[in-house]
């Protein structure tokens, strides 16, 4: 089966802003990173309505390997946004019953790696900080860069890129290359 948006990542960045409801010219839809953030930060607010047809993008693109990365990243900055527990946002729970099985083994992958990150964090007494100023930001490019890049923990305090890079440099263990997300679904019989 050929799937279309291997060669043309323009053409899938197009097809996940249209579906985000973001027009041409709004964003650089030629940069994987600024789409992921883009796309997250519309899809992840409740008066969005289009997170259903994101993420079943999402599942689709997740069948061809050559996306993994530029996916794993959108799955990643929705995460981020959602951890923030703020009203504007649907829940982890909520977004979570919307995933397919591929996107559902992203997400757990991707849980499990930040969890790892924040025992590390504990144990090394590794001090975080708390996520209350960054939740305040008014400026929404702002908003964008950061809230995609940070994450909420129970505790209150935020985890981000710089606690992530001091993990992976302690423990040589970074989040996985997302190959096992085929190996997981042909042992179910999904793929």
């Amino acid at each position: 089966m050929r799937i279309p948006w291997r060669r043309r990542p323009a053409e899938r960045s197009r097809r996940l802003l249209d579906a985000a409801g973001i027009g041409p010219g709004s964003t650089d839809d030629g940069n994987d990173q600024v789409v992921g953030r883009e796309v997250a930060y519309r899809v992840a607010q409740r008066n969005s309505g289009a997170i259903t047809e994101v993420l079943a993008i999402v599942e689709e693109l997740l069948g061809d390997e050559a996306n993994y990365e530029f996916v794993v990243s959108l799955v990643e900055n929705i995460q981020n946004l959602v951890s923030h527990g703020l009203d504007m946002f649907w829940s982890p729970d909520e977004v979570y019953a919307l995933l397919g099985p591929r996107s559902a083994v992203c997400w757990g992958t991707l849980t499990g790696f930040w969890t790892a990150v924040a025992d590390w964090c504990a144990r090394t007494g590794l001090p975080l900080e708390p996520v209350e100023p960054l939740l305040t930001i008014q400026n929404e490019q702002l908003k964008v860069l950061l809230w995609t890049g940070n994450r909420t923990l129970s505790t209150g305090e935020k985890l981000g890129l710089a606690q992530a890079v001091r993990y992976e440099k302690a423990n040589g263990v970074s989040i996985p290359s997302y190959s096992h997300i085929a190996v997981a679904l042909r042992s179910t019989g999904q793929q």
